[in-house]
């Protein structure tokens, strides 16, 4: 049975999740992340014990309708494709990386003041003040200028982006959009029907907006997801959507399931509909979904036509194992479950277990994916590896290392461990940050990592950042 938690802000905000008692924390903070719109550094329970991301609901004695208090990252980092922005606690930003991809924010650095957190396509940032307007930089075909809304962006609660466009969500309810136009940026088709919306989703090229009443309002690309009209009668008391890279999955209140947007990336759902009954929750990866059943079953459909029947019969033949599960990982086209005993159950190009590595995966608290690879936590604190050698799969080199490890990030070919000493070790493609020894007398007392495409920042405890990766025209470092 599934448990409310109502996660709440010091400021008396608060936001409401759902999930089972064998969830983590982890996956608690980045669902309320996600509804907050914010970075959440830590959880704290009402009697101000901190709550360990790797500790299940049940192992932290939650129970239903209990509320925990967020801790919003007083100096959190964002990231682009190639940029990064760090978040000051005064609420100044200071930015780094490829310029061409938002790392130069230098004309527009004397408006970064009173920022509350930042947002960011492919090649731009959005930074929302705390006064609720939006300061923007970078790529202006990405998002990176909003001349064309600046004068009504006032009151802006929440950003969602896409590759191309940004999208905000005004304190009435209304919508405004910036950037590329075929890819969300343009919503003046259905400017009257953004009305009392209180969400957004974003495919690789397209929004889906839920309103307040359950149905849903799309825009953008047709092929990514932006043309919904086909099943517009089916999209009523929708509760959740979910995107992968050129299509939408939307969950409504009676558990059923609409889809819509490329059929190789899983927006055709006709060859399982009958299926999708009592649906929890859905996950995406690039091209596909799976859904989670209230009963802890599974049901994927998607897959580009040239591997679908092949990823298919690998599912068919995991499915008996693919029960009470908790937890579902994606890469770009694999999937890796967790169970509520612990144990994984994966399929895909990169997904499929050995007998060696099932008989690893115990106790598996987590699971991250960069592109072509997973990084599971197990309950003792090590890690465990599969998948694309090149993109993060082989972990041999640095296995002797990766010991109680509390956090794993990841960039689009390589992973970052944070251990409880406050250490960060790294792995996979040194081009995308996978190779940070040179900087390992400096990795130390880090306190956050966040992950771009092709590099990792390491917040230190001093306030300090180090980046590992990008290329070397890019930039290293900020303070």
């Amino acid at each position: 049975m599934s448990l409310c938690i109502h996660v709440a802000l010091l400021s008396g905000n608060q936001v409401h999740v759902q999930l089972e008692p064998s969830c983590t924390v982890e996956v608690l903070m980045e669902q309320s992340q996600q509804q907050l719109g914010a970075i959440v550094n830590r959880l704290m329970g009402e009697d101000g014990r901190a709550l360990h991301r790797t500790a299940t609901i049940a192992e932290v004695g939650l129970h239903d309708m209990e509320t925990v208090f967020a801790l919003l990252g007083q100096e959190a980092v964002a990231a682009s494709g190639y940029a990064f922005a760090k978040i000051f606690a005064g609420g100044s930003v200071v930015t780094w990386g490829s310029d061409a991809w938002g790392g130069d924010s230098g004309v527009v650095q004397p408006l970064l003041m009173e920022v509350a957190r930042v947002q960011a396509t492919e090649r731009a940032f959005a930074a929302i003040l705390r006064n609720g307007a939006v300061v923007t930089w970078g790529s202006r075909a990405f998002g990176g200028g909003c001349r064309s809304v600046q004068e009504e962006l006032r009151d802006v609660q929440q950003v969602q982006a896409s590759e191309r466009a940004f999208a905000a969500i005004l304190a009435g309810g209304s919508v405004l959009c910036w950037g590329s136009s075929q890819n969300g940026g343009d919503c003046a088709a259905v400017q009257d029907l953004l009305v009392d919306v209180s969400c957004i989703q974003a495919s690789r090229g397209a929004f889906a907006a839920i309103h307040a009443s359950g149905l849903v309002t799309t825009w953008g690309h047709p092929d990514y997801g932006g043309d919904s009209a086909a099943v517009r009668q089916q999209l009523t008391q929708v509760r959740q959507i979910q995107a992968s890279g050129r299509a939408f999955a939307a969950i409504r209140h009676d558990g059923s399931v609409v889809t819509w947007g490329c059929a190789d990336h899983g927006g055709d759902s006709t060859s399982v509909q009958t299926l999708l009954k009592n649906v929890e929750r859905v996950q995406a990866s690039d091209t596909a979904f799976a859904a989670i059943l209230l009963d802890g079953s599974v049901v994927t459909w998607g897959y580009h036509k040239i591997s679908r029947d092949l990823v298919l019969e690998q599912f068919r033949a995991v499915q008996q194992q693919l029960q009470g599960v908790r937890q579902i990982q994606a890469c770009q086209s694999s999937f890796a479950a967790i169970r509520h005993d612990g144990r994984v159950v994966g399929w895909g190009p990169v997904g499929v277990l050995s007998a060696g590595l099932q008989a690893q995966l115990r106790d598996v608290r987590h699971i991250q994916a960069s592109s072509q690879a997973f990084a599971a936590i197990c309950g003792d604190g090590s890690v465990v590896t599969w998948g694309s050698d090149g993109a993060g799969g082989d972990s041999s080199a640095v296995q002797h290392l990766l010991r109680d490890v509390q956090q794993i990030q990841a960039s689009e070919r390589a992973f970052a461990a944070l251990l409880r000493d406050g250490r960060m070790v790294t792995w996979g493609d040194a081009g995308y940050g996978g190779d940070c020894s040179a900087l390992q007398d400096r990795l130390l007392h880090v306190q956050q990592i966040q992950a771009s495409k092709r590099a990792f920042a390491a917040v230190l405890a001093d306030g300090s950042v180090v980046t590992c990766g990008f290329p070397e025209e890019a930039g290293a470092e900020s303070s």
